[in-house]
Formats: structure tokens, C-alpha cells, sequence
């Protein structure tokens, strides 16, 4: 496109085959070029400052790092780097915290890829853009009612950790463990810390 500046992309995708064809989905748009990729979360910062870019596409679930994890992280970093999250699951929590965490975009991942290229111009001439689907999902599911050391003792205690263990990793008494656990199983109106879990990811609030 003469006379276009070129957009420069970071792609952070885990899984090898959606991110090639994202990245040639992109290529085939004249003022985009996908000028670094990355399969790890916490490979996005140092692979953001190392290649200049643009925009930076984060999915959400990926290792080392989430999408948002790293968002937060580009945010902080890299203030004047546009960001647009990516998400399989249409969950309306995520939208909140992904936009707390400094995304100027929130889409899912089988959107086309005309309106993928779309948001990233969009985001680099300062607009928000947000599915409207899952806009409206988030606003009919309201705000997130755990708060962040709730979110931090739950995660702790996902993979079946003990109370002791949950508060030796988060330098916590047992007892402020038993606490923040119990308030999160009565916020979410489960019966039990495994049940909190699933229902906190279900709504993308962990």
C-alpha cells in the first residue's frame, strides 16, 4: 500500500498450527506484516522489545504466562504497544480482566480474519474494539465478585494443593488460607474449593 505505513505484529499463540495460520491470514493483508511470533506467555516481553512492533495479538491460554498475564506485562513495559487479546472461550470474565490488564481489544479466535486485520487498525488509530457477544455477556454476568488475594489462593489450591502448601507458596498463615477459601466458596456459592475452581474459570474470573 504506498504511502501506508506498515503495522508491525507480535503473534503469541501456543499452538503451532493456529499461529502459522494466523500469520499468513494476516500476510495476505498489504498494510500488516507479522514481524515476530512466540509460543510462550513469557516470551512476550522480551520478544516485543527485541523486534519493534506495532501490535501485539496475545491467545489467553498459553504456558509459562496467560494472555493477560502478559498483557499486564506489555502495559507496564511498553505502554505505547496496542494490545489485542484472543480467546477461544467466550468467557464474559475474561473480557474485565483482559481490559484491566491494558488490552485495547478483545476478540475471539474464530473471528474472520477481515475483522481481525480490521481491529488492528482499529487499535493503532486508538479505538477499542470488543465482540460485541461477549460485551454483552459481560455485562449481563456482572463484575467479578472475588478479590485478588481470593484469585491468588484459589489458583494456589487448583492443582490440589493442601492449605499448608497453598500458604507456604503465598506466605500466608493456614488459617488466613482457610479464610480466603471459605469466603470464595460462599462468594460463588459452591460446595467445595474444587467446585469454586471450576466455577471461577467457567466464568474466566481465575
Amino acid at each position: 500500500m504506498t504511502g501506508t505505513k506498515t503495522i508491525r505484529v507480535l503473534l503469541a499463540e501456543d499452538q503451532s498450527m493456529v499461529r502459522e495460520a494466523l500469520a499468513a491470514l494476516l500476510g495476505l493483508e498489504p498494510d500488516i506484516e507479522v514481524v515476530a511470533q512466540v509460543a510462550r506467555g513469557d516470551e512476550v516481553l522480551a520478544a516485543a522489545r527485541a523486534t519493534p512492533v506495532d501490535v501485539a495479538l496475545l491467545d489467553i491460554e498459553m504456558p509459562g504466562l496467560t494472555g493477560i498475564e502478559a498483557a499486564a506485562l506489555l502495559s507496564a513495559g511498553l505502554p505505547e504497544l496496542k494490545i489485542v487479546v484472543l480467546t477461544t472461550f467466550g468467557r464474559p470474565g475474561y473480557l474485565r480482566t483482559a481490559m484491566e490488564a491494558g488490552a485495547h481489544a478483545f476478540l475471539v479466535k474464530d473471528a474472520p480474519a477481515a475483522q481481525l486485520a480490521a481491529a488492528v487498525r482499529k487499535v493503532l488509530a486508538g479505538e477499542r474494539v470488543i465482540d460485541p457477544t461477549l460485551a454483552a455477556a459481560a455485562l449481563a454476568g456482572g463484575a467479578n465478585p472475588l478479590t485478588d488475594r481470593e484469585r491468588d489462593v484459589l489458583r494456589a489450591a487448583a492443582d490440589g494443593s493442601t492449605n499448608a502448601e497453598v500458604a507456604a507458596a503465598l506466605q500466608l498463615s493456614q488459617g488466613t488460607v482457610r479464610n480466603y477459601l471459605s469466603t470464595a466458596i460462599q462468594k460463588l456459592a459452591t460446595r467445595n474449593r474444587a467446585e469454586a475452581v471450576r466455577v471461577a474459570r467457567e466464568k474466566g474470573w481465575l
